[in-house]
């Protein structure tokens, strides 16, 4: 991966840590590695634990960047927000999945958050 699309990937999940601390989330986890795939941030949000995937775009040639998250990422997502669960105790408390879209212009990011945005599939 080139040096710039870390980059571009690294302020982006920044600004998706300011907007949803802004909303009153509590982040419990940045980049959360496991065999098989990562997730982004996880967030506490009144009681739910949030596995949040950001995808920041620079202009809109791919489309938003919710539509970039696909079945075999949101399963790859469930697996390893299944990994998390289970080493934090929290296989029985409310989980979902939201997805961060960014999208870099010269006016400044427009951020939305997509709450709920997919349920956890079978892996």
């Amino acid at each position: 991966m080139s040096t710039a699309r870390v980059s571009l990937g690294k302020t982006g999940e920044d600004l998706a840590v300011a907007e949803l601390e802004r909303r009153g989330y509590e982040i419990l986890a940045r980049r959360y590695r496991r065999r098989g795939g990562e997730i982004d941030i996880i967030a506490r949000d009144r009681g739910t634990t949030v596995f949040v995937e950001v995808k920041t775009r620079e202009d809109g040639e791919f489309g938003d960047g919710w539509e970039a998250v696909r079945s075999w990422k949101q399963r790859r997502m469930s697996g390893v927000a299944m990994d998390y669960a289970s080493r934090n105790g929290l296989v029985d408390t409310p989980c979902r999945f939201d997805v961060v879209s960014i999208q870099l212009g010269p006016n400044g990011p427009v951020i939305e958050v997509y709450e709920n945005a997919f349920d956890a599939l079978d892996f």
